[in-house]
């Protein structure tokens, strides 16, 4: 049975924060950059080769061919926080290398330990900003400063700096393509969500995601609410059984490349 955790750690500004991070996605001035996984692995070379596997051992395949198989890419946004050694703890038993878009200042500096745990067991780390503000209000310098001040604390820690970023709310725009250029970053946002924000319940949580999951999916949800990280283990055993394979969102794209400034985004099932 699934149970939800106490709400000691919902704060009103987090979740003033972090409310409409789920909001559907309104793209200005970029949709003419904007990818799907499908279209980023047929507009790879020749002769790419599939993205490889995690470094959890010889349980875990070498490559993953996501043209072939029935792939779904696991994030997870704003952490790390209190409860993402549990997390990895649950991602390791079950098999499943995630992405993890880290917010910087109150997160990535305070659980540095966390960071590099996510980096040394081969998930996929990644930018959030420094402090989630919404990208498309800033001038460009104000978002670079956003994201190269997370880049640079990352790179402490896990010795190099993240290729993946993700816009607060999805927002995004010319500007913030054209930093995110700059810096090496490529932009990903998802098609299925969990609303984890805003609610507890981890039942609702997991049932969410499944009647969302498709394939190419980029699922999302926040390592920080008290009823999300329960929910993760019957979110990864409903859908292996439904013959999905997770990936990090490098996998998922393999033998494509994300390019920097470029925005991924799947399409959901109709």
């Amino acid at each position: 049975m699934f149970r939800t955790k106490p709400g000691r750690r919902h704060r009103g500004a987090a979740l003033a924060l972090l409310a409409a991070a789920t909001l559907v996605v309104s793209l200005t001035g970029c949709s003419a950059d904007t990818v799907t996984p499908g279209e980023a692995r047929e507009q790879a070379p020749a002769d790419g080769k599939a993205g490889t596997g995690g470094r959890f051992g010889a349980a875990a395949p070498d490559a993953v061919d996501c043209a072939k198989a029935k792939c779904i890419a696991l994030t997870f946004d704003a952490g790390p926080g209190e409860d993402t050694p549990e997390l990895l703890d649950i991602l390791k038993e079950k098999q499943v290398h995630a992405t993890f878009f880290l917010l910087g200042q109150k997160h990535v500096l305070r659980y540095p330990q966390v960071v590099k745990r996510i980096s040394d067991e081969g998930h996929e780390v990644a930018n959030h900003t420094w402090t989630h503000q919404i990208l498309t209000d800033l001038d460009a310098a104000e978002v670079r400063d956003e994201l190269s001040r997370t880049q640079d604390a990352i790179a402490k820690i896990t010795g190099k700096k993240p290729t993946l970023m993700r816009p607060p709310q999805g927002r995004t725009d010319d500007t913030v393509s054209d930093v995110s250029r700059e810096l090496g970053l490529s932009q990903v946002l998802w098609s299925i969500t969990a609303k984890d924000y805003s609610t507890e319940d981890t039942a609702l949580i997991r049932q969410r995601v499944l009647d969302q999951a498709h394939g190419d999916g980029i699922i999302l949800l926040h390592d920080i609410y008290g009823g999300t990280v329960p929910a993760v283990p019957g979110i990864i055993d409903e859908l292996k059984r439904r013959g999905y394979t997770f990936v990090t969102v490098p996998q998922l794209i393999a033998p494509g490349k994300a390019e920097p400034g470029t925005v991924y985004r799947p399409e959901k099932d109709d």
